[in-house]
């Protein structure tokens, strides 16, 4: 999947990243926009393959394992999870692209990644250049309009922020079952077999439920908290957003992602394009056309 790649780590307060890296790499100017890649629960980087080559033809690409989840560490969670808060994955992030040269560049990211994103737009902005974010509204807007339908199809979030070790215990009776379930209750997306392995591969990898946990309970705990300080603050997303969602997934069904959007951002586009929650495996065409037009082919 990942000819033409380069792996590398990177490490950031004693925790190691795996990152991977391709794409041109010449002198200023004769590249397109640098690009972060960043994925979703439960999976890596690998989710990216039907889309990165392509991208990497025109822009330096960098993709990158989220702590807790793919080949990165999985560091102890601490009070009240804070070292799966979005700031902290955010300044992963930032640290990665300047340790590589990129001081600003596009993101693309997909649905725990996009919630990165949106931390590391609000925080850094100065690195941000345009984000595009794939099957999410804002994570204070989406916890404050919960519905039963919600509740019901994204069951997963209010199951893994149970106390510990409660999911973490359940996850790890059956790591298999638990990929097997949470990802095919959402899209019925046929994933390539190279990528299903490493998904298969990394959630049982040693402390891989406490990292998913820890996750989940950062976004419903201290990222609601900075969510909220951010809004009071008046602190906006300033850089271009776009945003697309799955014609028959849930954020479209349950939300109205560009309302929501518009309230915590200054310049959003966005349209559902013809799939479930997983658009850049199920639709990596229209990902890779919006991408184009978005981030610029040169």
């Amino acid at each position: 999947m990942w000819n033409g790649f380069e792996t590398l780590s990177f490490t950031r307060d004693g925790v190691q990243l795996f990152a991977r890296q391709g794409g041109p790499r010449g002198a200023s100017g004769a590249a397109g926009l640098p690009l972060l890649l960043l994925h979703g629960h439960p999976q890596t980087m690998a989710m990216w393959h039907r889309v990165a080559p392509a991208l990497a033809e025109r822009h330096p690409v960098v993709l990158m394992d989220l702590r807790g989840y793919g080949d990165s560490d999985r560091p102890p969670a601490g009070e009240g999870s804070a070292a799966y808060a979005k700031r902290e994955m955010a300044r992963d992030a930032v640290g990665l692209m300047r340790h590589l040269g990129h001081d600003r560049f596009g993101v693309l990211a997909h649905d725990r990644g996009a919630r990165v994103a949106h931390r590391l737009a609000l925080d850094h902005p100065e690195a941000v250049d345009r984000l595009l974010l794939l099957d999410i509204a804002p994570t204070l807007a989406m916890y404050e309009g919960t519905t039963e339908a919600f509740a019901r199809a994204y069951w997963h979030w209010f199951f893994l922020i149970q106390p510990a070790p409660l999911p973490e215990r359940l996850i790890e009776a059956d790591p298999l079952a638990y990929l097997r379930d949470g990802m095919g209750r959402r899209g019925g997306v046929f994933f390539d077999p190279r990528a299903w392995a490493e998904y298969e591969r990394c959630i049982q990898r040693a402390g891989s439920a406490a990292g998913i946990c820890a996750d989940y309970r950062a976004s419903a705990g201290i990222d609601l908290d900075h969510d909220r300080a951010d809004r009071a603050a008046g602190r906006r997303v300033r850089a271009p957003l776009r945003v697309l969602w799955g014609a028959s997934g849930v954020v479209g069904r349950c939300f109205d992602p560009l309302a929501l959007w518009r309230a915590a951002a200054d310049d959003v586009s966005g349209r559902a394009v013809d799939s479930g929650h997983y658009i850049a495996e199920q639709a990596p065409a229209e990902v890779l056309a919006e991408a184009a037009e978005f981030f610029g082919d040169t």
